[in-house]
């Protein structure tokens, strides 16, 4: 697929430093993008703009970005938290700070744009829980989202797991609202990406446990693997793609929900 529509856009990448977030953006340099990329640490790539934000910071995310005004043609969603980090970071920045920055990026979107955010597999059993999962995010900030998530901890389980299903849900939800002002929202889901994160994972949890999830298809996924499908999402190609959730797992998931592990409501 020809992605040299890339050229010239203004596009932004979170957690660009590493893993799927790196992956993408150096593809997008490559296409001749002006590229913005956020994350803790700058990478060794030739950005447009960078900007060191936390995520788990909302006030650093409001720096950022709530006073700039240059429109931006897709935003790319990449950055996350491991499940071993302490729970309210990981649902501070896989969830609560995705989303704010998300709001304030597509402020300034144009008619035409797009934004994919990366989930996980991980978050792949939200409709189970929708109840709890509505409660959570139709709280609208950030400082009571996290107060909401230390209160229901118990209730709302792991905050790795907890945080993707929310990020499913609202993505989806966002997507019935911004197309009225031609902005399309989409996710993808990955299962098993040899990156950093599940380097991490694999020193605190059996590896077994990642083997698992490179099934059907013997094999865990290239970070550069994950990028043609966020790169279609966010391209004109996929201008009648409109929340849909992208599993891009060799097989993974679809082999859970046969065995009905997964899915099911």
């Amino acid at each position: 697929m020809d992605f040299s529509e890339y050229n010239g856009k203004r596009v932004i990448v979170t957690g660009c430093s590493s893993g799927i977030g790196l992956a993408t953006a150096q593809t997008l340099v490559g296409l001749g993008a002006e590229v913005h990329g956020v994350s803790r640490r700058k990478p060794d790539l030739e950005l447009a703009a960078f900007d060191s934000v936390d995520l788990g910071d909302p006030d650093a995310i409001r720096r950022a970005f709530a006073d700039q005004d240059v429109p931006v043609d897709a935003l790319f969603n990449c950055a996350g938290l491991a499940p071993m980090f302490p729970a309210h970071d990981v649902l501070r920045v896989n969830f609560l700070g995705t989303r704010l920055l998300t709001e304030l990026v597509v402020e300034r979107m144009p008619r035409g744009s797009a934004v994919v955010s990366t989930s996980s597999d991980g978050g792949a059993a939200w409709r189970k829980r929708l109840p709890l999962l509505s409660e959570f995010v139709a709280i609208d900030s950030f400082e009571a989202g996290a107060a909401w998530y230390a209160e229901h901890e118990e209730r709302a389980g792991h905050a790795y797991a907890f945080g993707k299903e929310a990020l499913n849900l609202w993505s989806l939800q966002q997507s019935t609202t911004l197309i009225a002002r031609g902005i399309r929202v989409n996710i993808t889901t990955p299962g098993a990406v040899r990156t950093p994160m599940l380097d991490v994972i694999e020193e605190t949890y059996p590896k077994e446990l990642s083997a698992a999830t490179a099934q059907p298809i013997g094999r865990e996924s290239t970070a550069e693997e994950q990028v043609p499908p966020l790169l279609f999402l966010n391209s004109s190609a996929a201008s009648y793609v409109n929340g849909t959730d992208l599993v891009v797992d060799g097989g993974y998931g679809a082999m859970e929900s046969a065995a009905g592990h997964l899915f099911n409501v």
